[in-house]
């Protein structure tokens, strides 16, 4: 069944989700942009896995999500309200400026990203704004997506990467990913050679920082 919109009156309130794991941080941006006259946060959740079901429930106009969450990371989040919620814009605010974090998140359908230290002023500007239908960006994140060009990293690239944090064999990462001992070295070379850096340490580091996983 297809979802309508939510009945957004003009001069209603804009409906928002807030979804941060930091109680502090979360109970600060409810209580700032709840000051703002057009602005209501109908619900506030602290995993990622949780944000679905709150959209469904709460039908929010707007999903203001973190990246870093339990559960389920806010890029995944926004890929699956377009699938379930598409009444719902997605605003991603972030911590972590990095170039490859916002790629994934327009990939994702999210309408907006900003990160975490601008004033609450730009932040609600931001949800009227994609609410209205554009897209926002931080623009010097915009700048240095640009200049960073796309993840040069294979999907199973980043898969063995992934597999291959907190120090495990490589005949761990192949039993995992159901992939053989070789096939997890050749990845493991490529994604090396394609990061500049000189082991897998320093390739998942180095992916990690650019926002690539």
């Amino acid at each position: 069944m297809t979802e309508t919109p939510h009945d957004h009156r003009p001069g209603g309130s804009v409906r928002v989700l807030l979804a941060e794991d930091q109680g502090m941080m979360r109970g600060a941006l409810a209580l700032l942009l709840g000051m703002e006259p057009d602005i209501e946060v109908v619900a506030q959740v602290a995993a990622g896995d949780a944000i679905v079901d709150a959209a469904l429930a709460h039908r929010p106009d707007v999903a203001l999500l973190d990246i870093e969450l339990p559960g389920l990371s806010g890029l995944d989040a926004a890929a699956e309200l377009r699938d379930r919620a598409p009444y719902c814009r997605v605003l991603i605010l972030t911590t972590f400026g990095r170039p490859g974090y916002l790629r994934r998140a327009m990939d994702a359908g999210a309408a907006g990203f900003l990160v975490k230290d601008g004033p609450v002023e730009e932040l609600a500007s931001a949800i009227r704004r994609v609410l209205a239908g554009e897209t926002v960006v931080d623009p010097a994140l915009a700048a240095a997506a640009l200049s960073a060009g796309p993840n040069p990293l294979s999907a199973r690239e980043c898969d063995v990467l992934r597999a291959s944090a907190d120090g495990v064999t490589v005949t761990d990462i192949a039993a995992r990913l159901h992939l053989s001992e070789s096939t997890v070295r050749n990845y493991l070379s490529a994604a090396i050679g394609k990061t500049g850096t000189r082991n897998r340490a320093e390739a998942l580091r180095e992916a990690r920082h650019q926002g690539w996983l």
